[in-house]
């Protein structure tokens, strides 16, 4: 039952329509045990360096998860491997106060988005990879299922 229950959630949100969407990929978290030393990497092409970008994570973890929070730390890199950007972020992805999750839930399992860059512009077109890595001192972390990013074009109207 569980694995259907995966492979729903995993169906529906590769069906989800992200019109402005330039790139999105996850990567699944074996076992749910997110290990310090497993620092995913998402390579996305840029074609238009004038265009604005909003840029978010993805996360699915299980409501078994430990914290109400989740540290980050996020490596953006050109073609080159230069590091354009590193920084640690804090994701909320329950009520401090309440335990209630946050995001999307489809059984034990919640997804969540979270915007990392709003109206980014990158400095030219090309190849960027961003690398993420869990900053939560605890080795493996567990109860993460995915993490991944979205890389959508900024409309105009916000």
């Amino acid at each position: 039952m569980k694995g259907l229950r995966l492979l729903l959630c995993t169906v529906l949100l590769i069906g989800g329509c992200d019109t402005n969407a330039v790139y999105k990929e996850y990567t699944d978290i074996d076992d749910g045990k997110w290990y310090i030393k497993n620092a995913p990497s998402f390579t996305f092409e840029i074609a238009d360096a004038s265009q604005l970008y909003n840029i978010y994570y993805n996360l699915r973890n299980s409501v078994s998860y430990g914290y109400y929070n989740l540290y980050l730390t996020r490596y953006l890199r050109d073609a080159s491997g230069k590091e354009i950007e590193s920084r640690l972020d804090e994701l909320i992805l329950m009520d401090p106060k309440t335990g209630k999750p946050n995001g999307d839930g489809l059984g034990d399992l919640f997804d969540h988005k979270f915007l990392i860059k709003r109206n980014y512009r990158f400095p030219k077109p090309g190849k960027y990879t961003m690398q993420l890595k869990q900053y939560m001192r605890q080795d493996p972390l567990l109860n993460i299922m995915s993490v991944g990013i979205t890389v959508e074009k900024a409309t105009q109207a916000h």
